[in-house]
């Protein structure tokens, strides 16, 4: 599989991506699309359009977002609606900031269960490990 080739828009292309009614913000990297634009997307590829046809209708530049962009976001839609429902469009999962995504010092407590016995085995293993060192260094003084 060849490298993700990252897109990095222009001042321009970022004032001129604000200007679309069906964006909510624009960085140098990412769009994030509003929720409605979200949901009458998905019922149009239900209907029979294809994600580009769905994205130039709605005023996108392919060559500007890149061609694959309608493709990618709108499976990217259908899983977060199959998983969240119609309220999952509303959420921006990606990115380090996104509300849909849990800080990174919380854990769930399955999770926190699972590397405490991680840790406990490794500190198991620690003592183990001492005491047959302990015991090569008794053997050697003999």
């Amino acid at each position: 599989m060849g490298k993700l080739k990252r897109v990095k828009f222009t001042e321009d292309q970022i004032k001129k991506l604000e200007e679309n009614p069906n964006v909510e913000r624009v960085s140098e990297s990412a769009i994030t699309y509003k929720p409605a634009f979200k949901l009458e997307a998905l019922q149009a590829y239900k209907a029979g359009q294809t994600p580009s046809e769905i994205f130039i209708r709605a005023d996108f530049d392919l060559d500007v977002i890149g061609h694959e962009k309608p493709k990618k976001s709108l499976k990217r839609w259908r899983e977060a609606a199959g998983l969240y429902g119609k309220e999952g469009l509303a959420v921006d999962r990606r990115g380090k900031n996104s509300v849909g995504r849990k800080p990174a010092g919380e854990l769930s407590v399955e999770e926190e269960l699972k590397r405490a016995q991680v840790k406990i085995k490794l500190l198991e293993a620690e003592v183990d490990l001492l005491k047959k060192l302990e015991a090569l260094e008794r053997q050697k003084k003999r």
